[in-house]
């Protein structure tokens, strides 16, 4: 069975994901469709493409993701489909597939301009109904992207300023939160891979995790480590470092939000 997975901002109050998949299935009857989510925070479209980069790998090969998250709906940007690692992306050009292109993950891209393939008349303000959801529909039912409209290079695609670790005149690791999760977990771009060649030979509880006026002592391994509404650090299950709260939440707790500074020393 073909295989389309949603990531959108819309919620879940409204009509939206609704229509997309009654879209979706008019067009490709025998599709399933499984939401990564849909609580992305409205036009973040940094988190999208964080969430998108973590989550793909996880469906089966010849999964079309269809990525809506899309403030410059209506103007002339343009809708992408792209392809790579034996999985087929739809979504706007504007920086959501950026990071999985800086991973190699992106291997040919093709614009979404043939309106044969297009719900008729196309709204100015819901592209997800009437382009992105028949353009991966048709996908997923077989038709070549080639179809859809005009290959062009990777290098076209639009970028995203993806903060990324710096270091301190003092040595010191910084970082920034990306974004918040359900739980309030705040999740950093600094990656498992940063921070191990940062530490070196430094063993897990000579660091120091600092956010705002808070400081947390060294690395956790799960979230019960720290006593209970303690504050804690830990690489999540996307490979980045999170800041949590034992059975709590630490936006909420440290008073945190998105592009806070993450900063991590070394201590005797």
């Amino acid at each position: 069975m073909p295989c389309i997975s949603l990531t959108t901002d819309f919620g879940l109050s409204d009509e939206y994901v609704g229509v997309m998949k009654g879209t979706i299935l008019s067009v490709n009857p025998n599709a399933t469709m499984i939401d990564i989510t849909h609580q992305v925070d409205p036009q973040d479209v940094l988190q999208a493409a964080g969430l998108i980069r973590s989550a793909y790998r996880y469906f089966p090969a010849g999964t079309v993701h269809l990525v809506v998250v899309d403030p410059g709906v209506g103007t002339g940007r343009p809708v992408l489909t792209a392809e790579g690692n034996g999985h087929r992306f739809v979504a706007p050009d504007n920086g959501i597939l950026a990071p999985l292109r800086q991973d190699g993950v992106i291997r040919t891209v093709h614009r979404v301009e043939n309106g044969d393939y297009f719900l008729h008349p196309v709204s100015s303000t819901f592209h997800g109904r009437d382009i992105f959801a028949p353009a991966a529909a048709h996908l997923s039912a077989g038709l070549s992207p080639a179809a859809l409209g005009p290959a062009i290079p990777s290098a076209e695609m639009a970028d995203l300023d993806l903060p990324t670790p710096t270091f301190s005149a003092s040595g010191d690791l910084v970082g920034a939160v990306l974004f918040i999760d359900h739980f309030g977990n705040l999740i950093t771009n600094i990656d498992a891979g940063h921070l191990e060649k940062w530490r070196n030979s430094a063993r897990r509880e000579k660091l120091m995790i600092k956010i705002g006026s808070h400081r947390i002592q060294g690395l956790s391994s799960s979230y019960e480590s720290a006593g209970f509404q303690k504050p804690l650090a830990i690489i999540g299950s996307r490979g980045y470092l999170e800041i949590a709260v034992n059975r709590g939440n630490a936006r909420q707790v440290l008073g945190a939000g998105k592009q806070d500074r993450v900063r991590i020393s070394k201590t005797e």
